[in-house]
């Protein structure tokens, strides 16, 4: 069985865990993408807050759960679909790097610098997602 991206292995509650799967089955494409990216915000902010705080273990758990998701968007590109897709591949791939790399070096700057990427790609798709509502 895949584990979910968007619970981080926490154990959510029954009733949450039921609305999220509800969400995530009935959510379009471009709403599962926007989903997966808020999610990777959430996980490097959480990872950002545990590096200031010193809590190295749940930073360490916040890094690979956001590694985890960096690669579920990797393996879902189609990057032969459209022009952009190399691109985006190779961000995707420089992410993940950064993301392994602030991990084992415990590096707070990188975890911040992972933080303003994520967060820009983020807004980004959500750009798209609205445009392709209003297209739609």
């Amino acid at each position: 069985m895949t584990q979910n991206p968007f619970t981080n292995g926490t154990g959510a509650s029954g009733a949450r865990s039921a609305y999220l799967d509800a969400s995530i089955a009935t959510a379009s494409p471009a709403r599962l993408l926007v989903m997966l990216f808020e999610r990777l915000v959430l996980d490097v902010t959480r990872a950002v807050d545990s590096q200031r705080a010193g809590d190295v273990q749940e930073a360490h758990r916040q890094l690979v759960h956001a590694q985890d998701i960096v690669l579920e968007l990797r393996a879902s590109l189609q990057v032969e679909s459209w022009e952009g897709g190399v691109g985006l591949a190779s961000i995707y791939d420089f992410l993940h790097t950064q993301l392994v790399r602030a991990n084992i070096r415990k590096d707070l700057a990188l975890t911040e610098a992972c933080l303003g990427l994520v967060t820009d790609l983020a807004q980004t798709w959500r750009e798209a997602a609205l445009q392709t509502a209003n297209v739609a």
